[in-house]
């Protein structure tokens, strides 16, 4: 049997993150946002519950190695324009909601949502209570800079609702935070989240990224050991994708400085192991939960789900993506925003939803889509339930790939029963590589660095 070192050097292969099915790379350009209004109309004609998403892009500083989609300003004025603009387009998707639609997930990401001021999170906070719904369990988490918050930002936070915290720390060595361009001595990581707690905010995830120029395996140990000392409820723990041609920020990077890929590999082999001796569940796809945390009850009740935000406990709601690159998920339709700001309000002064590109899922495509996301959130992947659903034989209308999960079940990923799949907790390290054998869109040749890779 291969050991798990030698397995993650066979499969750490680019690939897709399964955030969605189709990936982004499929959605297609559109001239007129009508189709996405009349699908969404329809999609309304009875209540349900729905996920929103706010994207705030703006940042103080440039991180060298982010893929994210930002405007980097210290003019914090700008965030009264764009709240403007979030009301805007919070009225035209209310125009679509059935009345009695209730928000049950609420998250707010960027960019940087810290960059607003107090006042101005408790105004687009009141903007959206305004305007939906919430249900009795909202589950409504913010990303969180540290470098950029306050007490009066997390009092503010509180106000409006928030009950889980994502917070930006990427790594606590100096040395490294100085080569990504981004100083957060840990005191900060530390006192935020102890306004946190102080304030009720009390699930709180911390994002690492390992495979960062000047990391040793021995400064990512201490970087474990910091921030378990602040014992949060789950980690994410992201392989640095060095793509500069996508991401031209990451070209400021010293590739000199970058650890091998056997350091790298090792520091991933570090973090599983410190983290599940810690007392953390290793979900799949980089994340970590506590045993008893509600990502971990979603695993094992099989519950969990995937969206543009990674994990989720709210199965079958649709999630709708307001501001600049936006990207929502409702049913049979995938749509995007322009990441184009001026674009942006341009779209929205004119009365028009800011859609530049959207997918319309095929039977085929959302078939797939439900059984790549059975094998990324659950352990056991039974035939009979997708059969019920579907009216195909996972086994027959997968008859193409299915001799290529001989492979995987080989090297003990997976287990292939008569009316059952089962992912085993190796395979959860390569849930990638598992989905990437049903992608209809992904052939060897189309393997391209436009994507990550697996591991």
């Amino acid at each position: 049997m291969q050991t798990d070192r030698e397995l993650i050097q066979k499969y750490n292969v680019p690939g897709p993150r399964y955030t969605s099915y189709p990936t982004a790379v499929q959605f297609q350009e559109i001239d007129n946002p009508a189709n996405v209004v009349h699908t969404l109309k329809k999609r309304n004609s009875e209540p349900r519950n729905v996920s929103l998403y706010f994207h705030v892009p703006f940042c103080f500083s440039l991180c060298w190695y982010c893929g994210c989609t930002k405007i980097i300003t210290k003019n914090t004025d700008r965030g009264d324009v764009y709240i403007d603009y979030l009301v805007k387009e919070m009225d035209l998707v209310k125009e679509q909601f059935h009345p009695q639609s209730k928000v049950i997930q609420l998250h707010m990401g960027g960019g940087t949502p810290t960059f607003l001021k107090p006042d101005q999170l408790r105004r687009l906070g009141s903007e959206i209570k305004k305007r939906f719904t919430y249900h009795p369990e909202i589950e409504f988490s913010v990303e969180i800079d540290p470098r950029t918050c306050s007490k009066e930002h997390v009092g503010a936070l509180a106000e409006i609702g928030v009950n889980r915290a994502s917070l930006g720390v990427q790594d606590t060595n100096e040395e490294v935070q100085k080569a990504i361009h981004r100083i957060q001595p840990f005191e900060q990581t530390e006192q935020v989240t102890r306004w946190l707690r102080e304030a009720w905010i009390n699930s709180i995830n911390f994002d690492l990224i390992y495979g960062l120029p000047k990391q040793t395996l021995e400064t990512f140990q201490q970087t474990l050991r910091d921030v378990q000392t602040l014992h949060p409820d789950r980690l994410a723990v992201y392989s640095y994708a060095h793509l500069p041609n996508l991401m031209p920020s990451q070209k400021l990077l010293n590739e000199d400085e970058f650890p091998s890929p056997d350091e790298k590999l090792s520091m991933l082999m570090l973090a599983i192991n410190t983290l599940e001796n810690d007392g953390y569940r290793y979900i799949g796809m980089d994340h970590f939960s506590k045993e008893g945390d509600e990502l971990t009850k979603a695993l094992e009740e099989g519950t969990l789900q995937r969206n543009f935000q990674g994990y989720s406990t709210h199965a079958n709601t649709d999630m709708y993506a307001l501001g600049m690159s936006g990207i929502s998920m409702v049913d049979s339709i995938y749509y995007q925003n322009t990441k184009d700001l001026d674009a942006y309000y341009t779209e929205l002064d004119d009365g028009s939803l800011p859609v530049v590109k959207q997918m319309m899922l095929r039977e085929d495509d959302r078939i797939r889509r439900d059984w790549i996301s059975r094998l990324m959130c659950k352990p056991n992947v039974h035939f009979t339930d997708f059969e019920q659903r579907w009216g195909v034989d996972p086994k027959e209308y997968f008859a193409n790939e299915w001799n290529r999960l001989d492979e995987l079940e080989e090297d003990e990923l997976i287990i292939v029963l008569d009316n059952q799949i089962q992912i085993t907790t190796r395979g959860r390290l390569f849930l990638r590589n598992i989905a990437m054998v049903f992608d209809a869109y992904l052939s060897p040749d189309k393997q391209t660095q436009r994507y990550s890779k697996t591991v």
